[in-house]
């Protein structure tokens, strides 16, 4: 009979870790204290509590993003006001080239210094728009 050597077969499955978390450790929170845990957790934006409670502990960085409704909803309406003002933009030159392909060289003038009172008037909507976001950067913006 033969004998048979002493070789490892592969069994397959997964590589054993290097350095195995083995040690576990249990502690009990109150609802308040359970509450502010899970609150930090989900400001955390990491998929493992266990990893969480291990960053906490050892003093690792953890990042919390905190999203401001508030301030999104404000860039929303800014940006869309900024295509806004792009479309009036092209509308303009539109305008403005019909006026002088379409009337006489007289009516298209009168027309433009009608023109030229509103953009007047969206420039300083403009200005307005730019001071409200400036005071709204230092006031509630907090980096």
């Amino acid at each position: 009979m033969e004998q048979k050597e002493n070789v490892k077969q592969n069994k397959g499955g997964r590589n054993p870790k290097t350095n195995p978390s083995i040690h576990r450790h249990v502690f009990r929170l109150t609802d308040e204290e359970n509450a502010q845990l899970l609150s930090l957790f989900e400001a955390s934006g990491m998929s493992n509590k266990a990893k969480f409670i291990v960053a906490i502990l050892f003093s690792k960085e953890i990042k919390a993003v905190k999203i401001d409704k508030g301030t999104a909803d404000f860039y929303m309406r800014l940006t869309s006001l900024f295509g806004q003002f792009r479309a009036v933009g092209v509308n303009y030159n539109q305008v403005v080239k019909l006026l002088y392909s379409r009337f006489t060289e007289k009516k298209a003038a009168a027309f433009l210094f009608k023109l030229e009172k509103q953009t007047a008037e969206m420039a300083n909507l403009c200005k307005k728009i730019i001071e409200l976001t400036e005071e709204f950067n230092l006031n509630y913006l907090q980096k």
